[in-house]
């Protein structure tokens, strides 16, 4: 490690420029064929879901509390301040991170990852399998840490900041830790390690998984033991132990909790406790595992959340504890089990308090459904969030500003300066790469929060070629996405188009589903909208913003969910340009 490395890590990227929200970059979009630029006025967002309809008592809070692709949460305290991060996979910016004062109203302040330079993604990064997984986020001494896996990309590392709104650090990697998922304990006496998830000594069957830990340098994070297995999944146990991961370990009482989950990331997901006089081990067994599960319930239950798992716990300054974990909020159960449901929502963050029993922690008594509205913790209230983060909602982007706000991601890292906010309007050029071409599209979107969400944009754009086009997507990956934007036919006739990708075996742009002429007055523009309904989802058009023209009625939204299109991310939707040729 290199003596500027050694330092960033000591000053957490406070030699960095901080970079809150999303300038473009700064290479010249002319080496790729500009074919024309779209401008969006604005992009209106409204989800409006049965959940969240009644009115929330002032002493409860709303599960999830971060509704949409939230996964794999991660929590730390600094004082009286609170700091949550998540999974963001092959999207960029990379690792949201929110702010809490109450741990029930959160504020997007920044991402982790925000300069191109820190995490490269090109087209060998897929948007839902590869890329940043499970991030674990704490805070020591005046430092924050964040350590992760980029699969796919160079393994495990370490980032730090003073500031959590950034600039963070650049990434640490480290090369000796195996596997996924790591997390890292400061213990009382100065130590410090990282906790993992790795292969077992001698692994048996795909699912077979363990749980490690090793001692690592408190400033260089150099590796300072060998590594230690604490679980082995393999082990015969009355609860499911597959895919053992995400491990944290927590010191309560003189006492070395570790958490994990196990059972795979669906149907049968569930948290796991084990317990220890040393970090290094043994590890007993909670004989009541699991302590969160919704495996067993009956499927017919109202508002079903599934695959509830992968928790991270913190205490409050009351001396209560709280647990962040992942779960889905489903449509439809009426699929194979490992599969939690149909959703495009992603999987969430929910958030319980955790109750000791026998001194082991309890985040849900088992049989019991996920409360969708629990007691706020005693903590004052935190100012309402200007882009809410649960409930239902609007919000309006007018692009103003001449840098995207950070809710706002793009499909892998973006390299060349193809958009340009400010002044009212977003503008996106038009270029070669698309959604299939596993490269970097000319797409700005954000997270699809709602069962039912609709979008709406004001788009000016003058397609010259038959393979120009843009619009409103909403994309799961590159494989299977929507889009429907303004474009030409091949008689040169501007006609408003339907496209729908449901599989690498189709082609790059997908089928056509429809294509309707568009007769609006030359260089005037046109409103687009797209409507979530749960399975199903419309398509609408306007001249003036006020009446809208059906132009695709109750297509089927099944490619947006992970249960046609696998992977571990939610439906993302926004706006794009494209141009090139027509395959």
């Amino acid at each position: 490690m290199n003596v500027f490395s050694k330092l960033a890590i000591v000053l957490g990227g406070t030699l960095l420029a901080a970079c809150q929200t999303l300038p473009p970059p700064t290479t010249n979009v002319a080496t790729d064929a500009a074919l024309g630029t779209a401008a969006f006025d604005w992009f209106e967002y409204t989800g409006d879901d049965t959940l969240f309809k009644a009115t929330l008592p002032k002493d409860k809070y709303q599960n999830p509390v971060l509704a949409g692709f939230h996964p794999d949460p991660s929590i730390t305290r600094a004082g009286d301040d609170y700091y949550l991060i998540n999974s963001t996979f092959g999207f960029y910016p990379g690792i949201p991170i929110f702010h809490s004062r109450d741990l029930v109203t959160w504020t997007q302040i920044g991402n982790a990852f925000s300069r191109p330079d820190m995490m490269p993604f090109s087209s060998n990064i897929g948007l839902s399998g590869s890329g940043i997984y499970a991030p674990a986020i704490r805070y020591k001494d005046g430092l924050f840490y964040i350590i992760t896996t980029c699969v796919g990309c160079g393994g495990n590392f370490v980032i730090t900041a003073r500031d959590p709104a950034g600039a963070w650090s650049d990434p640490i990697w480290l090369p000796f830790i195996e596997g996924i998922d790591p997390s890292i304990l400061f213990d009382d006496d100065g130590k410090v390690y990282v906790v993992h998830q790795r292969s077992p000594l001698n692994k048996r069957y795909d699912a077979h998984t363990a749980v490690a830990i090793m001692e690592v340098d408190p400033v260089t994070f150099a590796q300072k033991s060998e590594d230690i297995i604490l679980v082995d999944g393999g082990d015969k146990t009355p609860w499911n132990m597959d895919y053992l991961e995400g491990p944290h370990i927590y010191k309560v009482k003189g006492e070395y909790i570790l958490s994990a989950p196990g059972g795979g990331t669906g149907y049968f997901h569930q948290q796991l406790a084990f317990k220890s006089k040393s970090p290094l081990g043994p590890y007993t067994a909670n004989p009541n595992n699991p302590i969160l599960t919704q495996f067993g319930l009956p499927d017919d239950r109202p508002d079903p959340v599934t695959a509830t798992g992968h928790a991270d716990m913190v205490e409050d300054q009351n001396g209560q504890w709280w647990a962040v974990f992942l779960g889905t909020r489903v449509y439809d159960l009426a699929t194979p089990p490992q599969d939690p449901g149909r959703f495009h929502t992603g999987r969430e963050t929910f958030m319980l308090e955790v109750r000791w029993k026998d001194g082991w922690p309890v985040i849900l008594e088992k049989g019991k459904a996920l409360p969708a509205r629990p007691d706020r913790p005693l903590l004052k209230a935190d100012k309402a969030a200007s882009i809410p983060t649960t409930g239902n909602f609007t919000v309006r982007d007018e692009f103003d500003a001449d840098k995207l706000a950070p809710q706002w991601m793009f499909a892998r890292t973006p390299t060349q300066g193809w958009w340009e906010a400010g002044d009212g309007s977003l503008i996106i050029t038009a270029r070669n790469d698309r959604f299939g071409s596993r490269g970097q599209p000319s797409f700005v979107g954000r997270r699809i929060a709602h069962m039912t969400a609709t979008l709406t944009t004001k788009l000016s754009f003058d397609p010259a070629a038959a393979g120009d086009e843009s619009g409103l997507m909403a994309v799961q990956n590159d494989e299977f996405y929507y889009a429907f934007g303004l474009g030409l036919n091949s008689a040169g006739q501007k006609v408003l188009r339907v496209r729908k990708r449901e599989g690498q075996n189709e082609p790059e742009r997908g089928i056509t589903l429809t294509e309707t002429p568009w007769t609006g007055a030359q260089n005037a523009p046109i409103y687009l909208r797209m409507t979530l309904n749960k399975g199903r989802i419309d398509f609408e058009a306007s001249a003036d913003g006020q009446r809208f023209t059906p132009v695709l009625a109750n297509g089927d939204a099944k490619v947006l969910t992970t249960a046609a299109a696998s992977g571990f991310v939610g439906a993302v939707a926004g706006m794009y340009a494209e141009g090139g040729d027509t395959k």
